[in-house]
């Protein structure tokens, strides 16, 4: 069958393809062979600028804007040259050699991949792939997000909650402070990501420099390897490799996509769990369906989307982290394989976070529905009542409270204001115990 969204084996390019086609720039096969291109090229240009060879500018130019305009017929080219050569990057150097050629500097073709093994190209291809996508697409999506629920946050500040630990009615909290904790934790994850450094390998077969130091045996290589990863591709040089790059940086960013997937999971069933509980309906659309049997559902299918789909790449990245940092002595090939699946937890991100974003758009506040909670949970002013009467050093206020709250069936406004009334304290701490209620027992928070 042709491939089609229907045809898809994967849901990511089937019926989510819409929502994750701005990834195709950083971790389709034409992105892999483009950033492949650039990185070659670009080291080309260094070698020219080193003082190895004299690049005419018009050739240089020539080779910018092939550069420029890389397609996906030029990938296509590239991979006809591998079908022959069974072998990607090999096929990237033929390419580019006949572009070489076609610059009028074919006397030059040699320096093409001068003194690299694949994994120089592949190891800053894919770190720098992944550095662009990371800071175009997904923290830009994240932080929107975060924004988003900040919004939220802000708008319900002032509205009163019922706590629950436990399943159980607790300390009456406020619902932006209970949203304001999820941006804090996003935050800090963000900060804790982008500090990890983009780390790349660049240093011949076995991490050595040995073709280039054979050839060259007065230049500075490492210097040189370090000079053209930091300050031409953006990436941090690792220093000691084998032939690959020990992946522990990337390793890094996947687990920390992993606190930020848990995070939004454990939003997502917050949301949900107050949706259950009336606090918030959801606006619907004329046509839509939420159940084929009960017409009256509006099910919080968003959230559920967006938590599914967090798992799904929560697992991926868990092997992602767990399996890159592990090669057999200088190199086994088994990272090529995995690599080329590093797009699709971020398919499966990409995907969840529209959806929450669709989902929080959805919210409607069911300010009865919390008002009526609180109203109907008075116990939960007895942890106020004892702590002031602890403050006035009353005998056993714990107990006392204890005693007249824990498992009692029915216990509200009148029952804690006839327990205050027998308390034997002056009238002017009764009037004050009795203006506690479980809507202005909230606490305080900083500013936000």
């Amino acid at each position: 069958m042709e491939l089609t969204q229907l045809t898809a084996l994967s849901p990511i390019d089937g019926r989510y393809r819409k929502k994750v086609a701005h990834l195709d720039e950083y971790f389709a096969e034409y992105a892999l062979i483009k950033y492949r291109v650039l990185v070659e090229v670009e080291y080309f240009f260094f070698l020219a600028d080193q003082k190895f060879f004299k690049l005419p500018i018009k050739a240089k130019q020539a080779l910018r804007t092939m550069l420029e305009n890389f397609s996906v017929d030029d990938a296509n080219q590239i991979k006809q040259l591998e079908s022959v050569t069974n072998h990607d990057v090999k096929a990237v150097e033929y390419f580019l050699k006949e572009q070489v050629e076609k610059a009028g500097i074919s006397h030059l073709k040699e320096w093409i991949h001068f003194g690299l093994t694949s994994q120089d190209i592949n190891n800053t291809a894919i770190p720098l792939s992944w550095k662009h996508a990371m800071e175009h697409e997904y923290l830009p999506a994240l932080i929107n997000l975060q924004n988003m629920i900040y919004s939220l946050a802000s708008q319900w500040k002032d509205i009163p909650l019922l706590a629950r630990t436990h399943g159980q009615a607790a300390s009456p909290t406020k619902l932006g402070k209970e949203f304001m904790v999820y941006v804090e934790r996003i935050h800090n994850q963000i900060e804790l990501f982008s500090s990890i450094p983009y780390a790349a390998k660049f240093g011949g077969a076995t991490g050595n420099f040995n073709a280039h130091h054979i050839a060259f045996p007065k230049k500075n290589w490492v210097l040189l390897g370090n000079k053209f990863v930091e300050e031409v591709l953006g990436l941090q040089r690792m220093q000691f490799t084998t032939q690959i790059e020990h992946y522990d940086s990337l390793a890094a960013h996947f687990d920390a996509l992993k606190r930020i997937n848990n995070i939004l999971i454990d939003l997502c069933r917050d949301i949900w769990t107050y949706i259950s509980m009336d606090y918030f309906k959801q606006q619907t659309k004329k046509g839509e369906i939420g159940s084929s049997a009960m017409p009256h559902k509006v099910n919080p299918i968003d959230f559920e989307n967006a938590e599914g789909n967090l798992g799904i790449a929560n697992a991926l990245l868990e092997h992602l982290s767990g399996k890159l940092p592990i090669s057999r002595l200088q190199r086994d090939l088994t990272d090529s394989t995995v690599l080329r699946n590093m797009g699709v937890p971020m398919g499966h991100i990409s995907i969840a976070i529209q959806s929450l974003e669709k989902g929080l758009s959805k919210l409607i506040l069911n300010e009865q529905a919390i008002k009526a909670d609180l109203e109907n949970n008075w116990p939960v002013v007895a942890e106020a009542i004892q702590t002031i009467l602890r403050r006035e050093n009353y005998p056993n206020p714990y107990e006392a409270l204890k005693d007249l709250t824990r498992g009692k069936q029915k216990i509200d406004k009148a029952a804690i204001h006839q327990f205050i009334n027998s308390l034997k304290i002056s009238p002017a701490l009764k009037k004050e115990l009795k203006a506690i209620s479980p809507s202005n027992y909230t606490g305080v928070n900083p500013a936000y």
